[in-house]
């Protein structure tokens, strides 16, 4: 079998009862369903399952316990599971587009490009976010081995599975809900993958990086270390607050959100620091999450915030 998406790009027809995600950690399992139906997007389910190590048997157990019906499924693959790889855009007809793509990233991949899916992500005009960014796109690839091994996971559990998606699209579609009109939002998220920093306007990712830092080490008991951490993570922000500035001259960056298990703390870290207002997200804010009263809390929304970012695949334009 043979998945056509690996991002949340290009499938843009899913069934009326939404998308369902699965998102696998090191020890169980997150499930997510949003509804759009009313005036704010609804959380149906957000949950977390214990499983120890996820296998084919612990998923299938999972489906039936948990009452998963037949929707369309998402899941959204783990940091070293993919690349994200910024290339200029090839002059070739969108017919040609892929095949160029592979070709220019061939030499990036630590595996040969034939073994790769490979997709693509168009960044913003330079003309409508900045002068001096140049028309640019993102090859997310992925080795083929990687997605079928989860396809076959879900397979075998039962389970049919539409799109593999990734972090940093996910993490787009929880932001896209707090943007406001002429500014680019930034969302710092840290769970235990590490941190992800995204750059959103208008729906669209604009840019992103990985920060390697985890939200367990921003926890550690030593006091000394998590300074340490604090620093870094206050050091790496600023330089990617200072480059974004530069590379979209146009998008001002006036907030920045924190998804992290103690959030108070860092943003209030963060905040004397970064020459932008920094807030702890707040999905009470453009969510209805009465239905998981969870998500108001820092610690279950910030490990859950990639599941639950999968499940919103609600395409509010063409892309």
């Amino acid at each position: 079998m043979e998945i056509p998406y690996i991002t949340s790009l290009f499938k843009s027809e899913s069934r009326e009862a939404g998308w369902f995600a699965v998102g696998l950690s090191a020890h169980g399992v997150y499930l997510a369903k949003v509804d759009f139906a009313g005036a704010m997007p609804r959380v149906v389910r957000c949950e977390y399952h214990e499983t120890g190590k996820v296998s084919a048997a612990a998923l299938e157990q999972l489906r039936r316990e948990a009452y998963v019906g037949s929707y369309d499924f998402t899941t959204v693959l783990a940091p070293g599971e993919y690349q994200m790889l910024l290339v200029d855009p090839p002059n070739v007809p969108a017919s040609e587009l892929k095949a160029a793509i592979r070709w220019k990233i061939k030499d990036g991949l630590s595996y040969h490009v034939d073994d790769a899916t490979v997709d693509v992500l168009q960044i913003p005009a330079s003309k409508k976010y900045g002068s001096e960014h140049p028309a640019s796109m993102y090859a997310i690839a992925a080795p083929n081995g990687t997605i079928q091994q989860r396809i076959a996971l879900f397979e075998q559990a039962k389970i049919e599975l539409n799109v593999i998606d990734i972090p940093e699209m996910a993490q787009r579609n929880i932001a896209a809900l707090f943007e406001q009109n002429d500014e680019a939002l930034a969302l710092l998220a840290f769970d235990d993958n590490g941190g992800l920093l995204t750059f959103t306007a208008d729906g669209d990712l604009c840019w992103s990086r990985r920060i390697e830092i985890s939200a367990g080490q921003l926890q550690d008991a030593d006091e000394k270390l998590r300074k340490q951490y604090r620093d870094r993570v206050v050091l790496e922000l600023q330089r990617s607050l200072d480059y974004f500035g530069r590379q979209f001259d146009r998008l001002p960056v006036r907030r920045v959100l924190v998804s992290a298990p103690d959030a108070d703390e860092l943003v209030k870290f963060l905040a004397a620091e970064a020459d932008a207002k920094v807030e702890r997200l707040d999905l009470s804010q453009v969510m209805d999450i009465s239905a998981v009263p969870a998500l108001a809390g820092s610690e279950f929304a910030a490990h859950a915030l990639h599941t639950l970012g999968a499940a919103m695949r609600h395409e509010r334009r063409a892309l």
